[in-house]
């Protein structure tokens, strides 16, 4: 039987309201509404460039929600497996805007939130197994006790189920109770994944290593079929089972927001991956839309559609 899904996904959507001017936040007057959250960045992603994507998790029964909901199904994703529950609320979170060139300060209200109440029992296995692929990310995991456990089972029922498993580490450490329990958890779900996504700095202090070969050479054997580890302008690291190498950044005329680029550079690289493409280009596809993620505000309004992707000959 024919997958129903290529890529599934667990994790929290958040309402996202962006300021209208640099500076801090309070002295904002008015903000742009929009959508937020790793695991729905990328989804959204491989939805534009075609892929079939079904996306899990739990939302209040509000205003926000109802944008969520309408805003991501408009983005052609499945979101059957989305539970709103009156009882419960949706996360929202603030974000600035700066003009330097650094990560913008961000304002999280996702504390007690409808998708921290997920468990394991809101794992559909078969709805799992239906799919070709399964991408995860640490922030899921960081939610509360009960989603870091329906995280590790979801990527036990994915690998035993013989699909392939990318991981994104998307350290959040304000939401783990000790940077020793943060390391713990992402590396035990990066050891259960095929593809591990770290970015140089998580990689070091996930690993103890210094260099992208060092970090690299830690998750390979941990298990991982493949590692890329993403270095901003400087492109990317990549080390597989049909070699390693180096792929060179995209100039970039000025950088906006920095928020969202790794979960372009995750839509690039499984999109690729999924499609049969060698490694080098996968990790150059990935490079490219991270690199237009960087150039506009928002979490996905960088990210691309087929059409746009075919005439870059990506």
């Amino acid at each position: 039987m024919s997958p129903i899904h290529d890529v599934v996904t667990f994790g929290e959507a958040m309402l996202l309201l962006v300021a209208d001017r640099p500076g801090p936040l309070e002295q904002a007057q008015t903000f742009h509404k929009c959508t937020a959250g790793a695991e729905t960045n990328v989804a959204i992603g491989l939805a534009r460039l075609g892929l079939r994507v079904g996306w899990a998790s739990r939302l209040g029964a509000d205003s926000m929600a109802r944008y969520l909901l309408t805003e991501l199904q408009r983005e052609g994703i499945d979101c059957a497996k989305v539970v709103c529950d009156a009882t419960q609320r949706t996360g929202f979170q603030f974000k600035g805007r700066v003009t330097d060139g650094s990560d913008p300060p961000v304002e999280y209200h996702r504390s007690g939130s409808a998708a921290s109440h997920m468990e394991p029992a809101d794992v559909d296995e078969a709805w799992l197994r239906s799919a070709r692929h399964l991408h995860a990310t640490g922030v899921f995991a960081a939610l509360s006790a009960s989603s870091l456990q329906a995280a590790c089972k979801s990527l036990e029922v994915m690998h035993a189920a013989g699909g392939s498993i990318s991981f994104d580490p998307n350290l959040r450490p304000t939401l783990w109770s000790s940077p020793e329990q943060m390391r713990h958890w992402i590396n035990h779900l990066a050891a259960r994944a095929d593809w591990v996504l770290p970015g140089l700095e998580e990689g070091r202090f996930l690993t103890g290593e210094a260099t992208p070969e060092g970090i690299a050479r830690f998750y390979r054997q941990a298990g991982a079929r493949l590692v890329v580890i993403k270095l901003g302008a400087a492109g990317a690291y990549f080390d597989g089972e049909a070699g390693s190498g180096h792929v060179a950044g995209f100039p970039v005329p000025e950088v906006v927001d920095t928020v969202g680029a790794g979960d372009g550079f995750a839509v690039g690289v499984i999109s690729a991956l999924l499609a049969g493409r060698g490694v080098p280009d996968a990790v150059r596809r990935g490079a490219w839309i991270g690199a237009r993620a960087v150039q506009v505000l928002g979490d996905t309004e960088g990210l691309p559609m087929r059409a746009e992707l075919e005439a870059a000959g990506l």
